[in-house]
């Protein structure tokens, strides 16, 4: 397969440690990592891996996802060192392809003086990460400003659809239920004033770097916001902060993150979450459901 895979325009990595390519730090081995350098690459590289029933799994910038430690006998795609063009469509139209991370594409809209994308600079995640999820932060959604996603069927077919006909709404889109590939997406953003722009990016960085753990380790939210309350707010009111298992700790700084302290592994995460399920659950009444997707 290896040797295969040298006809396409990409970068393959044998036997990878998945610690190295997600958030979580955590994650036993691929069998390869491989790095598709365009979207002609990655399309045939598809399709070689369909015709051999070789196993695979896409990811972005592996940063909402636990990868198991077991290894794994099979293939990761990822595309956010290769899948990275940008570029301005129309004068306040962008579109950019899926590998692109968040806080470069709300870059770009603050150097062509747009505004609507400020709540992403600091999401750690991918373009097509985001659009699959429907990320969001502070208020903003990806659904706010996205007006079409360009994305692969199983097929084979390549399709542009029009936001409203791919059901945003709260973390979820089609693309969690289709199994389509999400190749890129249109922004469509306002004119807005560069400083203003930038104090609102800076504002919003500087709210993060003092309310969340980004010196460890995670995977960003680690339960979706459930229907009562916040999912922290019921984490914190338990007594959970600060709560161990392993090498996963609940963070003393946001109840909201389940972080690495260093030597967690996949199944000291899930066990501690298990931990906080039933805690909020039975003091509560509350079942918190995973934002973070396990893998494989």
């Amino acid at each position: 397969m290896h040797n295969r895979l040298a006809q396409f325009n990409c970068t393959v990595l044998c036997d990878e440690p998945m610690r190295k390519h997600t958030s979580f730090r955590i994650g036993g081995k691929a069998k390869y990592v491989v790095i598709p350098q365009d979207e002609q690459a990655l399309l045939g590289i598809l399709q070689l891996f369909k015709e051999e029933n070789f196993p695979f799994l896409i990811i972005g910038n592996g940063s909402n996802v636990l990868f198991a430690d077991e290894d794994y006998d099979g293939a990761v795609i990822q595309l956010t060192d290769g899948l990275t063009q940008m570029k301005l469509v129309e004068d306040n139209l962008i579109y950019c392809e899926a590998g692109v991370i968040l806080a470069r594409l709300a870059m770009f809209a603050l150097e062509n003086g747009l505004t609507g994308l400020e709540f992403a600079h600091g999401i750690p995640g991918s373009v097509g990460g985001a659009v699959f999820m429907n990320a969001g932060a502070y208020g903003g959604e990806i659904k706010d400003c996205v007006v079409a996603v360009r994305h692969l069927t199983p097929e084979g077919e390549i399709l542009v659809t029009d936001a409203k006909d791919l059901f945003f709404t709260y973390r979820h889109t089609s693309f969690t239920e289709n199994n389509h590939l999400i190749l890129g997406a249109f922004f469509r953003l306002a004119n807005g004033d560069k400083t203003e722009i930038r104090a609102r990016m800076d504002e919003l960085i500087q709210k993060r770097r003092t309310s969340q753990p980004l010196e460890l380790p995670s995977a960003g939210s680690t339960f979706k916001r459930p229907p009562e309350g916040y999912a922290a707010a019921h984490i914190d009111e338990c007594g959970l902060k600060g709560r161990s298992v392993g090498g996963a700790q609940v963070s003393t700084k946001h109840a909201g993150f389940v972080v690495n302290t260093g030597s967690a592994t996949a199944q000291d995460v899930k066990d501690l979450m298990k931990v906080i399920q039933d805690t909020v659950q039975a003091e509560h009444g509350v079942l918190l459901e995973p934002e973070v997707v396990f893998l494989p």
